[in-house]
């Protein structure tokens, strides 16, 4: 039997969580390669097994996700009645009660899918902001049939360039970040392969595009960096680096550009081929089987392999694309982060300044709507509760954490500037205390201290606040405590205190001249897992009502981690368990 990863049983367990106690669309956070697939293929048949009549439907954009998710649930579940909509695939299966579909081929389709208690949508950074997209008026067409549709969207990257974060914002489709999985602690946990980074001599020089709907005007930055010197420096510098290396990426400015990038690889010696958005589906499988065989060294790219795209052997990405899209760039050095025997990094070489345009991968957030681009963003994201504010600020006036002093100092060279932030210390805890943090102005926090031998370390949780900064306290307090009510004030919280489990072990990394508390572990394997579910019963996902049955089931405590048992105990109309 299948055992889910710890944080894969914890984002399904948030799932339930979230919609016992909220109403609205959440997010579940899954870095690339963290095995996005796999926690919807768990949490459909637990949610199945549990309540054998509701109707549930997974869309995304790419063709080979589709392919994959539905691959993923048979494997892990043969019996899954399962099927495929998807002119691409030349599947139209759209009685299946676990329905996998592309948006392209269904979203004119809703009536003809008829009743459905719960959408899955893979990929949704993808899902455009605008309220009269493919994606918003197919599900208006299903909430018409149901009117308790619940829709959960899955990524890798909860923002999209022009619009922030997925969940803010009047027109927002989704409304929370129900559970995330940092990229830092699954590529410490062994689970996806480290990143490394290097930055060649040569740049790609960008001074002068201009900036059109967040990201550079794409004709203007295709002129800019397609020159053929630029080209020759770029690819001479990647065959030195990747002499030891068996599978490099290269994400090209422009077709062209990605054209003459794989004709330099020819002429010096390395077998490399290119993929577009155009590229007939016979070639382009052809091709990439080949590049997973090892027959092809290389492949340039323009506008693909960001999505969908598994290949686990690449241990050498090339940015050749200058972005301001924070979520196009996790997307492109994600490419990187699978496991693959053999592997021990992927390298990534930052041609187009994005790791200083973007910061490292693990700590990116997007600019507000409105905010000015160009450059290096004025701001600075707060490490407890995740407020976008000043650069300048010393202070962060949510939560009332206190910023490292800034030291004054040269310019970092190139080769300083990590595709990762810096490797996190555990330390053992010796004694735990609360206090209130009252910040003028602003709301009060609770603030935690760490005893660690002779020294000590604070983080503070935002008991009191809303938004996600509220939710992550929520993940903490259960965490500690999955048995007490998340308290509602920090006074409440600190005379509760006695009920929390004290870790064993923080983990802090370098802030400056200080140190910040990055992670937590306990002795008890049992609450080593975050976001404990709570156990008081209620409706699960208010799914089963909307299906006609008489009473919707009630939840028990959830099971074990295993693949079969990721949903609570169902329990009949009466109460009873069935």
């Amino acid at each position: 039997m299948l055992t889910l990863r710890p944080y894969q049983q914890a984002a399904i367990t948030s799932i339930y969580g979230y919609f016992q106690n909220h109403k609205g669309n959440p997010l579940v956070v899954i870095p690339t390669a963290g095995g996005k697939s796999l926690v919807m293929a768990a949490f459909i048949e637990g949610v199945l097994k549990a309540w054998p009549d509701e109707r549930i439907l997974i869309v995304t954009h790419v063709r080979e996700l589709i392919a994959q998710n539905h691959a993923e649930m048979i494997g892990l579940w043969p019996e899954a009645p399962a099927g495929i909509y998807s002119a691409g695939l030349g599947k139209r299966e759209v009685q299946a009660r676990i329905l996998f579909a592309g948006i392209q081929s269904i979203h004119r389709r809703a009536q003809e899918v008829g009743h459905t208690d719960l959408v899955l949508i893979d990929e949704a950074h993808l899902i455009p902001g605008d309220t009269s997209t493919m994606y918003r008026r197919f599900l208006d067409g299903l909430a018409r049939i149901n009117p308790a549709l619940k829709v959960i969207g899955l990524t890798a990257t909860p923002f999209r360039l022009d619009s922030g974060m997925l969940h803010e914002g009047k027109n927002a489709l989704f409304t929370d970040i129900a559970y995330e999985a940092p990229v830092r602690d699954l590529i410490d946990a062994g689970y996806l392969s480290p990143l490394v980074s290097k930055q060649p001599a040569t740049r790609l020089d960008v001074s002068k595009v201009g900036t059109r709907a967040g990201d550079f005007i794409q004709r203007d930055l295709a002129a800019a960096v397609d020159k053929e010197a630029i080209t020759r420096a770029a690819v001479t510098e990647i065959i030195e680096h990747g002499r030891e290396r068996n599978s490099w990426l290269a994400f090209c400015s422009g077709v062209d550009h990605a054209r003459h990038v794989a004709e330099e690889f020819g002429r010096q010696g390395i077998t490399c081929r290119t993929i577009f958005g155009d590229t007939p589906k016979e070639e382009r499988d052809a091709i990439i089987a080949a590049f997973k065989r090892g027959e092809i060294r290389a492949l340039a790219s323009m506008g693909v392999l960001t999505t969908g795209f598994n290949a686990p052997a690449v241990d050498l990405i090339a940015l050749l694309r200058p972005t301001k899209s924070a979520g196009l760039y996790v997307q492109m050095v994600g490419r990187g982060t699978r496991l693959a025997p053999g592997k021990e990094n992927c390298l990534v070489l930052d041609f187009a300044g994005n790791v200083r345009r973007h910061g490292p991968i693990d700590l990116v957030r997007p600019r507000r709507p409105g905010e000015a681009g160009g450059g290096e963003a004025p701001t600075k994201v707060c490490p407890e509760c995740d407020s976008i504010i000043a650069l300048s600020a010393t202070e962060c006036p949510d939560c009332g954490y206190v910023f490292p002093a800034r030291k004054v100092k040269i310019a970092p060279t190139a080769a300083t500037l990590p595709v990762l932030s810096p490797k996190v210390q555990w330390l053992p805890v010796h004694g735990v205390s609360y206090s209130r943090h009252d910040k003028l102005g602003g709301l009060p926090s609770l603030k935690v201290t760490y005893s660690c031998g002779l020294k000590s370390h604070s983080e503070w949780v935002c008991i009191e606040h809303q938004g996600y900064a509220r939710q992550k306290a929520a993940e903490w307090w259960r965490k500690r405590a999955p048995d007490c009510p998340v308290p509602l004030t920090v006074d409440q919280a600190i005379a509760e205190a006695a009920h929390l489990a004290r870790p064993s072990e923080i983990s802090v990394r370098p802030s400056g001249r200080y140190l910040e508390v990055s992670g937590h572990r306990f002795a008890s394997c049992a609450q080593s897992t975050p976001a404990s579910a709570p156990s008081a019963t209620g409706n699960l996902v208010g799914l089963a009502g909307s299906t006609g049955t008489s009473a919707s089931p009630t939840r028990g405590a959830m099971p074990a981690a295993s693949t079969s048992a990721v949903a609570p105990a169902r329990t009949s109309a009466m109460g009873g368990r069935a």
